[in-house]
C-alpha cells in the first residue's frame, strides 16, 4: 500500500536519512537477487515444459521427472518473489478503502500491512522451519520419480519468512521516520543508486 494523491502518485512524506537510504538499498539488493532467482525459475520452467512437449510428441519419450521438477520451482517462483510484491506495494489490498482516507489514516493502513505483514513472516520463519526440521528427521521424500527430501522445498517458507520480514521492518521503519512508503519507485531508487 503505497499513500496516493491521485492514481499511481506517491505522496512524499518526509525525507530519507542516510541509514534510512544504506538500509533500503541493502535490503533491495537481497530481494533483486531473490526475485533474479524467481525469474530464472521461471525461464527454466518454460523451457523444461517446451522440452518435455517436443520429447513426448515429437520422440514420443516423455521425461518422466519434468512435471515434478516444474512443481518445484513453482514453489521457489513464489515464495522468493513474494517480498518484493511487498516491497513494491503490489500485494493484495482494498484501494477502494484506502483511497478514501486521508494522508494520516493512509499510514495507518500502511503501519497495519506492515505490521500484518510482519506477523506472516514469523509465522513462515518459525513453523517453516519446524516443519522442514520435522520431516528432515523423519525422512520423509516426495513421491514420484526423483523422491527429493521434502524439507528442502519447506526450506523455501522459512527463507520467504526472512525475506518478508525484512521487507515489513524497512516498511515500519520508513514510517516511524516519516520517509516515503514503500512503493514500485523504491526498486527504481534502488537501481539508480
Amino acid at each position: 500500500m503505497t499513500a496516493t494523491v491521485g492514481p499511481d502518485h506517491p505522496q512524499a512524506t518526509g525525507p530519507e536519512s542516510h541509514a534510512l537510504q544504506r538500509i533500503r538499498q541493502a535490503i533491495g539488493l537481497v530481494n533483486a537477487f531473490a526475485l533474479a532467482v524467481s525469474a530464472a525459475g521461471v525461464i527454466t520452467s518454460l523451457v523444461l515444459i517446451g522440452w518435455s512437449v517436443v520429447m513426448r510428441y515429437v520422440f514420443n519419450r516423455p521425461p518422466v521427472w519434468v512435471d515434478e521438477v516444474v512443481g518445484f520451482l513453482l514453489v521457489a517462483i513464489v515464495t522468493l518473489a513474494a517480498a518484493d510484491v511487498l516491497r513494491r506495494g503490489e500485494h493484495i489490498g482494498v484501494d477502494i478503502f484506502t483511497a478514501r482516507l486521508g494522508t494520516r489514516g493512509r499510514r495507518w493502513a500502511q503501519a497495519w500491512v506492515s505490521t500484518a505483514a510482519l506477523a506472516t513472516a514469523v509465522i513462515f520463519i518459525v513453523n517453516g522451519w519446524e516443519t522442514a526440521m520435522f520431516s528432515r528427521m523423519l525422512g520423509i521424500v516426495t513421491e514420484g520419480h526423483l523422491e527429493l527430501p521434502v524439507y528442502w522445498l519447506m526450506l523455501f517458507l522459512p527463507l520467504s519468512g526472512l525475506l518478508m520480514l525484512l521487507t515489513a521492518l524497512e516498511a515500519l521503519l520508513r514510517l516511524a521516520k516519516g520517509a516515503d512508503p514503500l512503493s514500485h519507485k523504491t526498486q527504481a531508487r534502488d537501481l539508480e543508486e
